[in-house]
């Protein structure tokens, strides 16, 4: 496979209510809550008009696949428009939960992000959320396995209804105006940014997002064709890095006026050739003070023909006879030595 980079919450109200909205446009993470309401009929497409339904607070429980609320989760999980219409997103698994939940009580003090937490009918609170005060709803094995996406959910302990963070901004409906003078609040520091440009695997963006977080890279910026950060494959391998590194979704204009903006100097992950400059511990240290973007291309077709363009193209030597690797192996070296 090419991949473009060679190696050579407060407690909620008495009743939890739903809104679907007409609009395609995402909203971004900052707006105020979305309501989601469905009709009896549990419509629940991206187009259907608003209707109505709430879960009562007296509701403890739910055995039923069909049930409007399963619907709605549901569709968060597998609908990446859905997710952004509404601000929420299905988390899976009580290590990336709990990963979450750490990290908002270090940074504010208080965890806000969960909705409400979905746990098997006989399973206990994990460990390290038993004391936050969150809404638990009970579901059967039936239900758990639906909304989780795996055959068994012996591995599943919890399922977390979250706000899609703040860090994440999505440029694609803002008037330009707004971007301009918005752009230097993107990011808390611009000095290192990691660009993706058309990363279709989850897997793969995910595990790049944790690198970037664990390597303290200040955000990272996603170019049109990238798959969604809040995929359910993409969190897991994230780890719950998603919703703790500024990420931006935009096109090459949004990051042309970035690298003005800062001063940033352009790198780019690409086979080695006679035009690449390769990567080593020398030329990294050049690069020490400068704020500069790196991108990594896409798995299939590696970089986009304007990233060859306007980049200076970096290899990393290798002495195999693999021409690449996987991106996020090259990745998590690029982010290492430039960090």
């Amino acid at each position: 496979m090419h991949c473009g980079c060679t190696l050579t919450t407060p407690a909620l109200s008495p009743r939890l209510p739903f809104e679907i909205k007409t609009s395609f446009s995402k909203l971004r993470a900052s707006s105020p809550r979305t309501h989601i309401q469905t009709s009896p009929s549990d419509n629940l497409s991206d187009k259907s008009p608003a209707t109505r339904v709430s879960l009562p607070s007296h509701v403890s429980s739910i055995t039923s696949t069909s049930n409007p609320f399963v619907k709605h989760c549901l569709k968060l999980r597998q609908s990446a428009s859905y997710r952004h219409a509404h601000g929420s997103v299905l988390v899976v698994g009580a290590i990336p939960i709990r990963e979450v939940c750490m990290f908002q009580t270090n940074k504010d003090g208080v965890t806000s992000e969960i909705e409400c937490l979905l746990l098997h009918e006989e399973a206990l609170i994990p460990l390290g959320l038993e004391s936050l005060s969150i809404r638990v709803v009970r579901v059967s094995s039936l239900v758990m396995k639906k909304l989780s996406g795996v055959q068994s959910t012996d591995s599943v302990e919890a399922i977390a209804l979250m706000r899609i963070p703040e860090s994440f901004i999505d440029l694609e409906d803002d008037e330009e105006e707004i971007v301009i003078t918005d752009c230097k609040r993107w990011f808390p520091s611009a000095r290192r940014v990691l660009v993706l440009d058309s990363i279709q695997d989850p897997g793969n963006l995910g595990t790049l997002i944790r690198s970037a977080m664990a390597f303290n890279w200040d955000g990272a910026f996603l170019l049109p064709g990238c798959c969604d950060p809040f995929n359910d494959k993409a969190l897991r391998a994230s780890r719950g890095a998603s919703f703790q590194l500024p990420l931006v979704s935009g096109n090459w204009s949004h990051l042309k006026l970035l690298q003005r903006v800062f001063q940033m100097k352009l790198l780019a992950g690409h086979p080695a050739s006679t035009t690449s400059q390769k990567l080593s511990l020398e030329f990294a240290q050049t690069l020490a003070e400068k704020p500069l973007c790196l991108i990594l291309g896409s798995e299939g077709n590696g970089l986009s023909e304007q990233s060859r363009q306007v980049c200076e193209l970096v290899s990393i030597p290798m002495e195999g006879e693999f021409e690449s690797l996987n991106v996020s192996v090259a990745g998590g070296i690029f982010l290492f030595m430039l960090q």
